[in-house]
């Protein structure tokens, strides 16, 4: 597989099989990943990798955070304050094409939170990563942090397995950092649900648009 096609074929997968992923499969994915590029070639990327017991219990914890009192608050805003055209509309056909492959009507509210609450169990993926920046480094290295995050997911493409990067994994930021023991000083910037797809759920069978192009491009000759 080229890049090309990994990029391509590289979505964000919701549904998962109970099925271990090997560790040497982690590790090579991991290895490729840390060639991405940095400024100064400072290699700001910290990764917590979870899996078995440590990430049942931490994905209830941020469960029952959830439902005791709501979401988190992030260590940064990820999202616009206020959304604007077109990312507004963009955001909203996302969040219908979900819901429409779930057969979730709008007007259920009770399925609808469910799903949401899926995002703390990464989805029930076998593996969770979680990304940490020190908070000392300022924009130019959160760039460089999200090129070694999708350097991840396109090894990941590789190794036969499947992603879904999500920033509602950071928006319970201390609960985290005090489970896995790191500082609370540190940044987390978000998680990532890694496992083998299901392919046989309907989740996984749509694809979200991309424009074309000539929409967010200019040609200076």
């Amino acid at each position: 597989m080229n890049v090309i096609e990994a990029l391509e074929k590289r979505k964000s997968t919701r549904a998962y099989l109970p099925k271990p992923v090997e560790k040497e499969k982690l590790v090579a994915i991991l290895r490729a990943a840390r060639h991405a590029p940095s400024g100064t070639n400072a290699q700001p990327w910290q990764v917590a990798v979870v899996s078995g017991k440590k990430k049942a219990e931490l994905a209830g914890a941020m469960e029952n955070a959830f439902r005791e009192r709501g979401e988190g608050t992030m260590d940064y805003h990820y999202y616009p304050l206020e959304w604007h055209e077109p990312f507004k509309k963009r955001k909203v056909t996302c969040g219908a094409q979900l819901y429409s492959a779930l057969k979730i009507d709008r007007s259920d509210k009770e399925r609808r939170l469910e799903q949401w609450i899926a995002n703390y169990r990464a989805f029930d993926a076998p593996v969770v990563l979680f990304f940490f920046i020190d908070p000392g480094m300022q924009k130019g290295s959160f760039l460089d942090f999200g090129m070694f995050i999708q350097s991840i997911m396109l090894a990941a493409v590789e190794e036969g397995l499947a992603t879904c990067a999500q920033a509602a994994l950071g928006q319970y930021p201390a609960l985290v950092k005090d489970f896995l023991g790191y500082s609370r000083d540190t940044i987390l910037l978000c998680g990532m649900a890694l496992g083998y797809e299901d392919k046989e759920a309907p989740v996984n069978n749509y694809r979200t648009e991309r424009e074309e192009v000539e929409v967010f491009t200019r040609f200076f000759d």
